[in-house]
């Protein structure tokens, strides 16, 4: 069993530099943001290539980027599959939602829910995404910082207050167009430490390549495909229809994606943005799959190298610390540290955008001044990254909320995908027949989760299948007033 060893000037300095970078970029870009389509949009102007790596580091948080690995090393490969699932998934999310978004010129996805279904349908969809993202939001920041706690010296607390400090300092400022350049640096340090760690690796097992699949194969990582499905198992068919399903959600529908896209100068952009994240998604899902096979054969050769105790999470930290060299240890920790503030830059930004452009403009019965909003969307913010950080501080005393956060995710997000869906399919589609849907799929999701005690890859899609069937054939039954019919897919020449 290892010491934790310590962290070091070197790789402490790196860090301190990386965050450096990160404050001035927030400066440079907070003189650029004079309106809210500048402040929440970019201006509409970003270039394509960087909106598509920003889609990738956005939703793709530190906790997957350790967790990874880690269902490799501790299950199996099928995480594989998702890559291959989000390009299949990009001509459906291409076709069926950007031209709306789009032509509509919206600044968040549900105010087609509000044109779609009227203005009860809009304020409940975001007031999900709200409450969905804010209970996200602490977790992403405290999940990498307790791994890197436990296998280094980096205090936890110190860890969390450094990431959302400068992650809102640096949003709070320079809005949209700080996020996507920051983000577009994140991602170069997360790859180039996913490479570094992969050749280390193949360097450290002993034959290479050949010996990390020998092991892989040997302890049965490979054997996932196959077309028998179990509830209680992690398979590549399960994992291929969670993937499918989840990328329609994360890319159609949540609005920390589709801000994204619509910062694009024109739908070309979005289209082409769209493509080059999912194979984006595709390397780096692969190269993270392979780096878990990787970390089993080195510890089945070396089994004297790791200590008692390391979860599948704190696998890929305490590689870095214990087996690679100070410096470069010191980049990867910053990868992962930017992996996570990318996550929450993100969800601060959506979440602010949503708040100002679906509660409180619809809701105000006077004009005010674009200024005046930006001044306000920073406040709220600030407010939201100072919450975020509360919660990550002292989520130790409140767990349950966490782990009912997670379950909210899965409860809800299946029938906000299937509310977007219906009115894009349906021209008698309603919001009461949705609400008859969600109130079927609710209880039933949690049973699926808590009663049945089902794996998690199933959860998602088990809640968007009970809400769309249901809701699709109540709106079918129960009538009522009917969106226009240039709104839904059959109709959209008329936009």
């Amino acid at each position: 069993m290892q010491d934790t060893p310590s962290f070091g000037t070197l790789n402490y300095s790196i860090c301190i530099i990386y965050l450096g970078v990160m404050f001035g970029v927030g400066i440079y870009f907070s003189k650029k943001q004079k309106t809210t389509e500048d402040y929440f949009l970019a201006g509409r102007q970003m270039p394509w290539f960087i909106v598509a790596i920003s889609l990738f580091v956005s939703l793709s948080s530190a906790a997957s980027y350790m967790a990874i690995p880690g269902i490799a090393y501790m299950e199996n490969i099928s995480y594989i599959i998702v890559g291959v699932m989000y390009i299949a998934a990009a001509p459906f999310l291409i076709i069926l939602f950007y031209p709306f978004y789009r032509k509509l010129n919206v600044t968040t996805s549900y105010e087609y829910i509000g044109l779609r279904y009227g203005r009860h349908g809009r304020f409940t969809v975001s007031g999900l995404f709200i409450l969905l993202r804010l209970s996200w939001l602490g977790i992403v920041i405290y999940s990498p910082a307790l791994a890197l706690s436990v296998v280094t010296d980096i205090n936890l607390y110190l860890a969390i207050i450094l990431m959302g400090l400068l992650a809102t300092t640096y949003t709070v400022l320079g809005g949209l167009a700080a996020v996507l350049w920051t983000d577009a640096l994140q991602f170069v340090i997360l790859l180039g430490g996913a490479i570094w760690i992969g050749v280390s690796l193949l360097l450290n097992v002993p034959e290479g390549w050949s010996g990390i699949i020998e092991v892989a194969r040997d302890s049965g990582k490979l054997d996932i495909f196959s077309l028998k499905m179990n509830l209680f198992e992690l398979s590549a068919l399960a994992m291929a229809i969670h993937a499918f399903i989840a990328a329609m959600q994360d890319y159609g529908t949540d609005q920390i994606t589709v801000q994204r896209l619509l910062a694009t100068k024109n739908f070309r952009g979005m289209v082409k943005a769209t493509w080059i994240n999912s194979f984006i998604t595709l390397l780096m899902v692969t190269l993270l799959t392979l780096i878990g096979l990787g970390m089993l054969a080195y510890f089945q050769h070396n089994p004297e190298q790791i200590s008692a105790g390391i979860t599948r999470d704190k696998l890929l930290p305490y590689y870095i610390i214990h087996q690679l060299p100070n410096g470069v240890s010191g980049l990867l920790v910053t990868a992962i540290l930017a992996a996570a503030m990318s996550s929450m830059d993100s969800g601060i930004n959506s979440v602010s955008t949503v708040i100002i452009n679906d509660f409180i403009k619809p809701l105000r019965t006077r004009e005010v001044e674009d200024s005046k909003d930006v001044k306000l969307a920073r406040m709220l913010t600030f407010a939201l990254g100072a919450l975020a950080v509360t919660a990550a501080c002292f989520v130790t005393t409140i767990g349950h909320i966490f782990k009912a956060a997670g379950m909210l995710g899965s409860v809800f997000g299946g029938p906000i995908l299937s509310l977007f869906l219906i009115g894009i399919l349906m021209p008698r589609a309603t919001f009461r027949g949705w609400i008859v849907g969600i109130f079927v799929s609710t209880p039933l999701t949690v049973w699926f989760i808590y009663g049945l005690k089902a794996h998690f890859i199933y959860y998602f899609p088990f809640s968007f299948g009970v809400s769309f069937i249901v809701s699709a054939i109540a709106s079918l039954l129960l009538g009522g007033p009917k969106g226009p019919k240039e709104l839904t897919l059959w109709g959209r020449s008329g936009l």
